[in-house]
């Protein structure tokens, strides 16, 4: 059941759902969607009303066509998995996946839909808990001669979770395309329907070609109109608007192809990263749960005891200002070196890695002197030109593995292409 609750706010009269209440405040939902959070000394009860929540009926699964592709929707939820009651105007992330798929029927003309529930949360509560249990499902899809696995998963983290699944992967035989929507699957102007059928519709294409995307990657809009959809690689993907359809960008490569829905052609922007289908069996590497990762951004005005907090991580990424840049002094005197002295300690109990606080470039610590002593304290990275969600993912994987050299490993080209700076 659901509360709707009517009060009298400072001479206003506000009503809806009833999300949220404590001590001292009211959270309702307006019809605009927003939650509004109302100090209770303020308000005056009106009325209060319950509504019995909505309860869809699932219906039976098409049954399977030969002739068609098999496409495995794997559902981790977030705001594609998301619905609103619209008689109380309260959103909910628990869309099961059968559900979903009553919404989009027409998928199954088109594709053998295989749906299955692995989580429903929202993606900011992601771990690599969750990777972990992401890897071990894209197993099993594969093991049932699946032709192509779709992620349906909340946008906020979408793009940590592509980096760290390509980064644990192995010998991927089929595309893995994680998919979001900016709004709920149920409203009228929802994108889960066009992004998920793009993504059911470049599976197909992908199945046609000799050289195929075997990798993770992300399908999502490519501009605001529902016409054109990106694919874009899982390395180096960024969110880059918190509402708009085309949030998604790739950042310092171009995305691996873009998909017209109304004239039905692609356009490939990457062929390095289409492959003969592997021979080896498919492998993963699974995340160390308990591994500690951080980020401290460089600021104005910084200080050295601001370091002293990152002992705590196994790692930490430093976003320093334009290429890797961090003050060296607390004062900008020549004989107060507090803050560059601070980092070296700092590098002597966890390892520290150059990002940059820039959306595109690298990181270029070998430029100024400044760089250089910022090398020789022990942080590395120079020349990479990942975005730090994706180094920071690139970094879980390699120290999530066991008996290995940690320099060796680093540097080894774990993306899989040519990356644009020779040395990572």
């Amino acid at each position: 059941m659901t509360k709707i609750l009517e009060v009298d706010y400072k001479g206003e009269i506000i009503k809806g759902p009833l999300l949220k209440e404590d001590e001292n405040y009211f959270m309702i939902k307006l019809k605009s969607g927003y939650n509004a959070n109302l100090k209770k000394e303020n308000c005056k009860i009106i009325s209060e009303s319950d509504i019995e929540d909505k309860i869809s009926v699932p219906v039976s699964k098409p049954k399977e066509n030969n002739k068609l592709p098999k496409v495995t929707i794997l559902h981790t939820g977030g705001t594609i998995a998301s619905k609103v009651d619209y008689r109380t105007g309260a959103v909910s992330s628990k869309f099961t996946p059968q559900e979903l798929m009553n919404l989009f029927p027409e998928l199954n003309e088109i594709a053998n839909i295989d749906t299955k529930l692995i989580g429903n949360i929202f993606s900011e509560d992601m771990r690599f808990a969750e990777y972990n249990l992401m890897l071990k499902e894209i197993q099993l899809a594969i093991e049932n001669k699946t032709d192509g696995i779709i992620i349906a998963h909340g946008t906020d983290t979408l793009h940590y979770s592509s980096a760290a699944l390509q980064y644990a992967t192995s010998n991927l035989s089929v595309p893995v395309i994680l998919v979001g929507a900016q709004r709920s699957s149920d409203r009228a102007s929802s994108d889960a329907f066009s992004n998920l059928t793009s993504a059911v519709e470049f599976i197909i294409f992908n199945k046609s070609q000799e050289n195929k995307f075997n990798r993770v990657g992300i399908c999502m809009h490519d501009t605001t109109n529902d016409e054109t959809f990106s694919i874009l690689d899982g390395i180096n993907a960024k969110k880059m608007h918190s509402t708009q359809r085309d949030a998604f960008k790739q950042i310092n490569y171009k995305p691996f192809c873009t998909f017209n829905s109304k004239t039905k052609q692609t356009t490939i922007h990457r062929k390095d990263l289409q492959t003969k289908t592997p021979t080896e069996e498919f492998e993963f590497t699974e995340f160390n749960e308990e591994l500690k990762i951080g980020f401290f951004k460089v600021h104005p005005n910084m200080f050295d005891w601001e370091l002293d907090h990152l002992t705590q991580y196994d790692a930490v990424i430093i976003e320093g200002t334009g290429i890797g840049n961090l003050p060296q002094n607390n004062d900008n005197s020549k004989q107060d070196k507090a803050i560059l002295n601070k980092l070296h300690q700092i590098c002597d109990k966890t390892k520290v890695f150059a990002g940059v606080q820039t959306v595109y470039g690298e990181v270029s610590l070998d430029i100024y002197s400044r760089g250089r002593d910022i090398q020789d304290a022990g942080v590395i990275g120079n020349r990479i030109n990942l975005t730090t969600e994706s180094t920071f993912c690139r970094i879980a994987h390699v120290l999530s593995k066991e008996n290995i050299d940690f320099d060796e490993e680093w540097d080894k080209n774990l993306e899989g292409f040519e990356k644009i700076s020779k040395n990572i």
